[in-house]
């Protein structure tokens, strides 16, 4: 008998947690589950990508919305206070979106779903949740050990990074809770990423070098800090490029900064595509700029491209970059940022030996691994 699954995600918009869901769901079989996948709302690029055998529900339809105008007001209230009620009373909606139906597991697929899938009505079923950020000390979160404490109330805590599972073994109380906590890379497929890098047109033409960085457009990429050092290093005399591909609520604020440093001839805000990977591939450098991540699936991505990367030393850069030898870590801070573009601009062939130690590195981040990981956790519950 196929085990009934709920998971629960905001939406298929193009974040790190939301491909990786939509990775993991395509490489399963599909006649081993019933899955129920349910959005609040209806809408992301990757929607497309879900495999058809899945079921998808959702809360409400359209866009989300990003800006204040008074056109988008009431659309945008009516969603806050529906999806407020529905978590409140979360009976009406496993009566009404759910038909109550019984579910063997739900699965919070994010973080930001412990409360809704820990007071779902069916207290039967096994809960999972799926951490993909550092809870701790950032500017975005900031629980506390009460907080943390919570999710000891699901099954299984399933977390992507070595910092993030010893954050939780640190909070275990018991052996239970300790054993409660397993760590599984993100499902990504290197496969993909070769093929569709191969899609996009052949080198640069670019004659300075091209720094590419690649995500949501929020404050936690921290692309603002990335600006102003660009400005910093054109004013020193160092030609190079920017080129930042991605979309989000803090689009406008990095175009508007991009203008009043007046570098918007040399650094390029590309929006969301559905293919970076080739854009990665003709850079000369990947730089990743963030204040705080879980573990950046990004930086996975231009391993397997083998680029020249230079990261903030934030959570989950350590493991993925093999302590330093397959890309160099930097300060989190401007200046760190600044130290590590620096060093890329006026001694590039500092970068030979990671670019040496890349052609040899076999990527541990397997996809059938992990799939089959999850899998396993799924059918022992």
């Amino acid at each position: 008998m196929k085990k009934k699954i709920l998971i629960r995600i905001g939406s298929l918009r193009h974040g790190g947690a939301e491909k990786v869901l939509v990775t993991f769901l395509k490489n399963l079989p599909e006649d081993k589950y019933e899955i129920d996948l349910l959005l609040n709302l209806y809408s992301g690029k990757y929607l497309a990508e879900v495999p058809s055998w899945i079921n998808v529900l959702y809360l409400n339809k359209g866009e989300m919305i990003t800006t204040n105008r008074l056109q988008d007001i009431p659309t945008k209230a009516f969603r806050v206070i529906y999806q407020k009620v529905l978590k409140t009373f979360s009976s009406l909606l496993y009566q009404f979106i759910l038909k109550d139906k019984k579910y063997d597991i739900e699965f919070a697929a994010i973080h930001g779903f412990r409360d809704e899938i820990l007071n779902s009505p069916q207290k039967s079923s096994k809960k999972i949740i799926w951490i993909h950020n550092d809870l701790k000390k950032t500017e975005l979160y900031n629980y506390t050990d009460d907080e943390f404490r919570k999710f000891f109330g699901f099954d299984k805590i399933m977390v992507i990074s070595e910092k993030i599972q010893h954050d939780f073994e640190t909070l275990a109380k018991t052996e239970e809770e300790k054993n409660k906590i397993v760590r599984i890379y993100n499902p990504l497929d290197t496969e993909e990423i070769l093929n569709k890098s191969e899609c996009g047109s052949g080198k640069s033409e670019d004659e300075v070098p091209v720094f590419i960085s690649v995500g949501t457009i929020f404050p936690q990429k921290g692309f603002d800090r990335l600006l102003r050092v660009h400005k910093r290093l054109l004013e020193e005399g160092f030609k190079h490029k920017i080129q930042i591909l991605g979309d989000g609520y803090d689009f406008e604020n990095i175009k508007k900064l991009q203008k009043e440093l007046g570098v918007t001839e040399t650094s390029t805000l590309f929006g969301f595509t559905d293919n970076p990977y080739p854009s990665i591939k003709n850079a000369y450098f990947y730089i990743l700029s963030s204040r705080y991540e879980g573990f950046p699936t990004v930086l996975f991505e231009a391993i397997t491209l083998k680029k020249k990367i230079i990261s903030t030393d934030v959570s989950g850069v350590r493991e993925m970059l093999d302590n330093g030898k397959l890309g160099l870590i930097v300060e989190n801070s401007e200046d760190g940022i600044y130290d590590g573009m620096k060093k890329a601009l006026e001694e590039p062939e500092s970068f030979d030996q990671y670019s040496e130690n890349l052609e040899h590195y076999e990527i541990p981040f397997n996809l059938d691994h992990s799939v089959s990981r999850i899998m396993e956790i799924i059918d022992h519950l």
